[in-house]
């Protein structure tokens, strides 16, 4: 007789709803992330506090917006380490390389916002996908369908429109 009366593959299937936190250890600090562009992105930009460059116009802007000091200077950071010199918040114009939605963007733009930004080549960053049950539902759909790499961070979820493989990674 089994001391807790449970064989070991009973014991370990209840391992499989682990929270959120743990299944995204795997990629702590950029470690089983196998795309050379996504593991400079996290150990250049994600596990950087400071800001790169003393000019920053994209962070001045995201505080003003209300965006977290973190989130901004990681934005602001991939703006510098990606050289994008054009972007824009809540809107989408012509020549934009970095789109990114606040929470001012409603659930049924983010779609269409979405295609614009596959269609233009520009990438594209949603603020704060987890906000409610039906902006996450939206998110998710976007996050399936999109044909190249997302980057998940908890806070802004980040659809590249390059010519990267479709891969997901959960930051």
């Amino acid at each position: 007789m089994k001391r807790s009366g449970r064989t070991l593959k009973q014991r370990l299937y209840g391992l499989k709803h682990l929270p959120s936190y743990l299944r995204r250890a795997r990629y702590f600090r950029g470690h089983g992330v196998h795309s050379p562009f996504v593991y400079s992105v996290v150990r250049n930009v994600f596990m950087r506090s400071t800001l790169m460059t003393t000019e920053s116009p994209l962070y001045d802007a995201l505080r003003g917006v209300d965006v977290a000091e973190k989130r901004a200077v990681q934005l602001q950071n991939l703006a510098t380490h990606c050289a994008i010199e054009q972007w824009s918040i809540d809107a989408i114009t012509e020549g934009d390389a970095l789109v990114i939605l606040s929470l001012a963007t409603s659930f049924e733009q983010l779609e269409e916002y979405a295609l614009v930004a596959r269609e233009c080549g520009a990438t594209l960053c949603i603020m704060s996908p987890y906000y409610n049950a039906k902006r996450w539902e939206v998110c998710r759909k976007l996050v399936e369908q999109h044909p190249s790499t997302v980057v998940d961070n908890r806070a802004y979820i980040l659809l590249f429109n390059n010519h990267l493989p479709r891969q997901h990674y959960r930051l």
